[in-house]
């Protein structure tokens, strides 16, 4: 199938990178197509596989993330299952993963877990640890519970509706969060797959960026086993300041970690209780 018109619909409509969402899309509809039992191959698609990329391209021309539009987005070493009810998993927070893996852990706290990426990669690699992820949102822990069942740690995930710490009760040798840290002012300039279709809950605290931060930083200690660690995600000019805030609250070999890209991605401290 010549995909060259369509890739030229979304190139029109701004989509960066077209080419590459086209293949996903088409990827897509093709698996779908092969529900209806008629033939088909990749330069022949069924009317059904048809049917369904037509409608995905008129959906991402209106800047709908693709991930949205598909229902999965790949993160660490699974699929996870996304709705508008969460944010997008991003390859950058792989790198708080990576550092969290770092060390051994038997009890994690995840705070604001949205599609339960985080906490789900992390028990996946962990098979002896047990988890805690809490939300604000009951859909966004309805999306986390489906996953945690698909990728099988359900057992060992207690998922709890809770404003951070209030529902929280006992310690934790690991707590990590990728907390709404855009300030209000930054979200017009967000692209439009971010701004317009995903929870603004999940993406700005409605102030400065760092008051999700300051609630970490003020119930952490209270909730870290001693010489337990804190890995929060970070906006790429926060890392001062929320080392700052972390230093404050009495927390422990603060550092600034880097992405794969050289931006500051990661603050990680470490308990002294």
């Amino acid at each position: 199938m010549n995909l060259r018109p369509l890739i030229a619909r979304l190139e029109a409509a701004g989509i960066p990178d077209a080419a590459r969402d086209m293949r996903k899309l088409f990827d897509w509809a093709y698996a779908k197509g092969a529900a209806s039992g008629d033939p088909q191959d990749r330069d022949q698609p069924n009317a059904l596989t048809r049917q369904h990329l037509e409608a995905a391209v008129a959906e991402r021309v209106l800047r709908k993330p693709v991930s949205q539009i598909i229902g999965t987005r790949s993160f660490w070493r699974h699929d996870f299952h996304v709705t508008p009810d969460v944010l997008d998993p991003r390859p950058d927070t792989e790198t708080l993963i990576d550092q969290a893996l770092g060390e051994t852990f038997q009890r994690v706290l995840d705070l604001g877990t949205g599609s339960g990426c985080i906490v789900i990669s992390l028990l996946a690699e962990r098979i002896q640890a047990q988890g805690v992820a809490v939300d604000l949102s009951e859909k966004a822990l309805a999306v986390a519970r489906g996953n945690a069942r698909d990728i099988g740690v359900a057992d060992r995930l207690t998922l709890l509706q809770s404003d951070w710490f209030s529902n929280v009760t006992g310690r934790f040798d690991l707590i990590v969060s990728n907390p709404p840290y855009i300030a209000t002012s930054e979200m017009p300039d967000l692209a439009p797959e971010v701004r317009d279709h995903e929870p603004h809950m999940a993406l700005t605290d409605g102030g400065d960026g760092l008051g999700c931060y300051r609630s970490i930083a003020a119930k952490a200690p209270d909730h870290l086993t001693r010489g337990g660690r804190l890995l929060v995600e970070i906006g790429l000019t926060q890392g001062q300041a929320v080392t700052a805030l972390f230093q404050a609250a009495g927390l422990r070999d603060v550092q600034v970690i880097q992405d794969l890209n050289g931006h500051d991605r990661v603050v990680a401290a470490r308990s002294d209780r």
